[in-house]
């Protein structure tokens, strides 16, 4: 299997570009922020702040492909983070996640569990929609990761719901099946997560809703008894 230069140098060379420039990096006669540095480094103490301080990121070819740059959206002080895999075609338009057919069924399954999207907080691995919706690559998604640790960081939940394989294999460091993540509880950086079905999975197969149905009220659950905890 051939490796794609870029993808296995791309986190090396911003390591050491770091080392060199520190937060920022020079490109096209500008100075813009590394995000090898962010998570550590960020002044930012809010998601507002923070969704400024990259909003215009070039570090990988997507920037320059993208036609909105899509942060987030959702309570800055959440108890649930849903997190997806990447942007597609309406997110791209819109610079807001989950807003075309999946991002509907989303809102019924939050409605589900009598949460919504103003609720909970919602963002994907990737900010800005690879090329034809592929898979992102390991050298995007390291670019990406530490915005993504910094937006945890910051809204601090109490239980972090992976939607898709995609994005559990991400967060949890390992190329894994969704069968092999399902119905168990992780950690991420000492926060409890779970892993599901993308919605988009479940409107090309509608079996997988009772599953994921199961899940969802596994969530439930976790939030409930973590809320109670908070309030004892």
């Amino acid at each position: 299997m051939l490796v794609d230069p870029f993808e296995a140098n791309a986190a090396a060379y911003l390591r050491q570009q770091a080392e060199i420039y520190g937060m920022e990096l020079p490109l096209d006669g500008k100075l813009v922020k590394n995000p090898l540095t962010t998570s550590n480094d960020s002044s930012a103490k809010d998601l507002e702040s923070f969704h400024n301080e990259i909003k215009d990121c070039q570090l990988c070819p997507l920037g320059a492909t993208r036609t909105k740059f899509v942060f987030g959206v959702g309570n800055p002080n959440a108890d649930l983070m849903l997190i997806g895999e990447a942007p597609g075609k309406n997110e791209d338009l819109k610079g807001e996640p989950f807003v075309g057919r999946a991002g509907q069924l989303l809102d019924k399954i939050l409605a589900a569990i009598n949460l919504s999207r103003e609720e909970v907080y919602i963002a994907n691995v990737l900010k800005c929609r690879p090329p034809n919706n592929r898979d992102p690559l390991k050298s995007e998604s390291d670019t990406c990761q530490p915005y993504l640790k910094q937006q945890i960081k910051l809204i601090k939940p109490k239980l972090i719901l992976a939607l898709g394989r995609v994005s559990g294999a991400w967060l949890l460091g390992e190329d894994l099946a969704l069968k092999d993540m399902r119905n168990k509880s992780h950690s991420y950086n000492g926060i409890e997560m779970m892993v599901t079905y993308h919605p988009a999975a479940l409107l090309r197969n509608p079996n997988w809703k009772r599953p994921c149905w199961e899940d969802m009220q596994k969530v439930r659950d976790r939030l409930a008894h973590s809320q109670q905890q908070g309030v004892a």
